[in-house]
């Protein structure tokens, strides 16, 4: 075999093994997608059974500033929950671990602390298989090593090759 087509065959592996990575990021990114929404469903029950949104539990501060007004024996920091509120932090609740079939029975701001923990470490992890995904496609492309080599019609004739069992 002379080196062009040496050269060639290379270019061909290269592409194909990038192609690959890229598929099976792909296909994380999509994995990841579902038990991203799985926990942000999760969280929102638990919201809902506690009665509060996201935004209606008041800020630390808001609450200092409100018991200012009534001297009393209360401790002047008081911790507020943003998912519990003034449910009972106590209480029980059911959860499934992900990627197991296993169901405990845990306290309720253990539960929600946990799926909001999960949640943020699903999101880094998606924000970087994004970018892989976008760095392994802008390399696909910018590699080029087919559009010089072979012409178009080789080339359709090549991806709609299939092998067939004789």
């Amino acid at each position: 075999m002379d080196e062009t087509m040496r050269q060639l065959q290379q270019n061909l592996i290269e592409l194909e093994t990038e192609a690959e990575r890229l598929l099976l990021a792909r296909h994380q990114l999509v994995e990841n997608d579902k038990v991203r929404n799985g926990n942000r469903e999760a969280l929102t029950a638990l919201r809902k059974r506690a009665r509060t949104t996201r935004t209606s539990i008041p800020s630390p501060f808001e609450s200092i500033m409100k018991d200012m007004g009534h001297p009393g024996s209360r401790p002047l920091v008081k911790e507020v929950c943003t998912t519990c509120g003034d449910h009972d932090a106590n209480e029980h609740t059911w959860m499934m671990f992900p990627g197991t079939d296993v169901f405990a029975r845990t306290p309720f701001h253990a539960a929600h602390t946990i799926l909001e923990t999960d949640q943020t470490q699903l999101d880094y992890d998606a924000k970087k298989l994004q970018s892989y995904v976008k760095e392994k496609s802008f390399h696909i492309s910018e590699k080029g090593a087919l559009a010089d080599k072979i012409s178009p019609g080789v080339l359709r004739s090549l991806v709609t090759l299939s092998d067939k069992p004789k």
